[in-house]
């Protein structure tokens, strides 16, 4: 499946669209960790939701004050607000440079946390496989057990891989060439 993914990238003529689900995908569970599916308004927590994006991601959405302005606004016309707000901030880092030269970006982004990942992940697999026959001495079955962990490693492998570049490409912070000499200048 990684070797797979990986030769997707490579071959991928723009990385726009993986890096639009990875971004969607990720902000969607933020999401839902702040506002649950199929729950009231008063399990909601806008406030912290707002605090999140300001602070992790420096995208400011007045998500209170939007729901105190509507008294119909639903948990998925949040969740698309947010998910505007993180398009756009989004889409004038691309503005800066360009979609071709981000897209050349994003490729080594992605390519570059999948094969650290996947480096990270073979270690835990070796230590599984390593300590997995103690688990007869608790009277479970060694082969099942390492399959199960097996897959949730690898799960969570997929899960940090979304994470780290969704973080890394919407915390870039791009320069102007004129930026560029000042801050060398000034060195």
């Amino acid at each position: 499946e990684i070797y797979r993914l990986r030769n997707e990238i490579l071959e991928a003529a723009d990385m726009n669209e993986m890096v639009t689900s990875l971004r969607g995908g990720y902000f969607t569970d933020m999401f839902r960790s702040f506002v649950p599916a199929d729950s009231v308004e008063e399990q909601w927590d806008v406030s912290g939701l707002q605090a999140a994006l300001a602070g992790d991601w420096q995208i400011e959405v007045p998500l209170k004050q939007i729901l105190d302005e509507s008294e119909s606004m639903s948990d998925d016309d949040l969740l698309q607000r947010v998910l505007k707000a993180t398009d756009e901030a989004y889409e004038s880092k691309v503005a800066i440079v360009g979609r071709e030269a981000f897209s050349g970006f994003e490729r080594s982004i992605v390519l570059q946390t999948l094969d650290q990942s996947w480096r990270e992940h073979l270690t835990a697999l070796d230590a599984l496989r390593q300590g997995i026959h103690l688990r007869g001495y608790a009277q479970k079955q060694p082969k099942q057990e390492y399959k199960r962990e097996a897959f949730e490693l690898f799960a969570s492998l997929l899960d940090r891989v979304r994470a780290d570049v969704v973080r890394v490409l919407m915390n870039v912070r791009i320069q102007s060439q004129e930026e560029a000499q000042q801050a060398e200048q000034r060195i």
